[in-house]
């Protein structure tokens, strides 16, 4: 849903309508320079001084001048401003000196006319902006805010503490899946991660039940198979989802799902299903994730980057496959890491992205492929 909020309160938001100027930019003519406003030619008599902040009167007779401070309003009546490191005064107190060729002022209207449009609708709302809004005169914006999420972990085999071992794993996707939903501008709250889920319907009907109550989009871990204790399948089957997508042509990470229920209140809600295995489970948050939480904060969905293969990556066959790769930024070169299998971390806790290695085909060194990148926080790319 749209809002307004107070400049100060709105970074990270989504603007809902173009940002537009109130007033030409800048609103009235500004000194660029500190030195004098002077009318008529040299020598000037000073009859006075104008600060940033005061609207001077006009200068009315050839050969007077204002002392006036870099943006301070321009004298209605100047015919130029003199620099102060470029004017000397005379034995009587006048003063002289040459202007520039070029105006040492800044006109109504240089930046932007009024009303013109800035930005459209669909800008991300950073620090930048909200300066550039301020400048143009508005106090608040017109933004999306960003979605609420919540996380369902499911799985009796997992352990939330201590080191795995005796048949139970430890939960890998708990603790790092709210994180990469907040990267993609979600606000998750510690109350909205649940689990692990007990394995039966029952309770994944109610854990669904009361976590979509409150989020735009809920996450689960694990269970997206048809396996004897999988139940996520039946339970959206019980809560009347439409399936928006099921299962996708991707190695890792194939049994991924979206699915789609209406809430009391007319809105759409949505069900991510992750898989259980980790790297499988992050393919599924940049495949089908990051584009359904780029709609919903009304972005449009960047144009991937492109790099050229410095090794060989094999191909999925029908499959397309998303391969994680470190890259070297200054040659544009991607790189595959190791340990990439569907249950392991490691690969992807030193990698930037994954390279799109398209059905039927094979990565071969010198290729140029997409790579879908991993979500950063600003700032953290270099």
């Amino acid at each position: 849903p749209e809002t307004t909020r107070p400049l100060a309160d709105a970074d990270g938001y989504t603007l809902t309508e173009p940002l537009t100027t109130r007033t030409p930019l800048p609103a009235f003519p500004t000194s660029s320079v500190d030195g004098w406003a002077v009318r008529g030619p040299a020598p000037w008599r000073v009859v006075g001084r104008v600060l940033a902040g005061a609207r001077p009167p006009a200068l009315d007779e050839d050969g007077t001048t204002v002392e006036i401070a870099t943006g301070a309003m321009v004298p209605e009546g100047t015919t130029a401003i003199v620099r102060i490191e470029e004017s000397t005064r005379t034995g009587d107190g006048r003063v002289t000196g040459n202007p520039r060729p070029s105006p040492e002022w800044r006109l109504p209207g240089e930046e932007a006319e009024a009303g013109e449009q800035l930005l459209p609708a669909g800008t991300p709302v950073d620090p930048a902006v909200i300066g550039l809004a301020a400048s143009c005169g508005h106090d608040t914006l017109r933004v999306r805010r960003p979605p609420r999420a919540a996380l369902l972990v499911f799985g009796d085999e997992l352990l939330t503490v201590g080191p795995p071992g005796a048949g139970r794993v430890r939960d890998a996707l708990g603790p790092a899946v709210p994180a990469w939903l907040r990267r993609y501008g979600c606000t998750v709250r510690p109350s909205d991660v649940i689990g692990p889920v007990a394995d039966t319907l029952p309770a994944h009907v109610a854990a669904l039940t009361e976590a979509l109550a409150g989020a735009d989009l809920v996450c689960t871990t694990g269970g997206t198979m048809h396996g004897p204790v999988d139940h996520l399948h039946p339970a959206l089957h019980a809560l009347g989802a439409d399936y928006v997508v099921n299962t996708v042509a991707v190695r890792p990470g194939f049994p991924m799902l979206l699915a789609r229920l209406v809430g009391p209140d007319g809105r759409p809600r949505f069900v991510a299903g992750l898989p259980g295995n980790p790297q499988s489970a992050i393919v599924a948050m940049v495949s089908l994730v990051a584009p359904l939480l780029a709609g919903l904060r009304g972005r449009a969905m960047p144009v991937l980057p492109q790099a050229t293969l410095a090794e060989r990556i094999p191909g999925r066959g029908d499959y397309t496959h998303l391969a994680l790769v470190r890259l070297d930024r200054a040659a544009n070169t991607a790189h595959p890491v190791r340990h990439v299998g569907s249950a392991m971390l490691r690969g992807l806790s030193v990698a930037d992205g994954f390279a799109v290695i398209r059905p039927g085909t094979v990565g071969e060194p010198g290729t140029r492929v997409p790579v879908v990148p991993l979500p950063l926080l600003p700032g953290e790319r270099t």
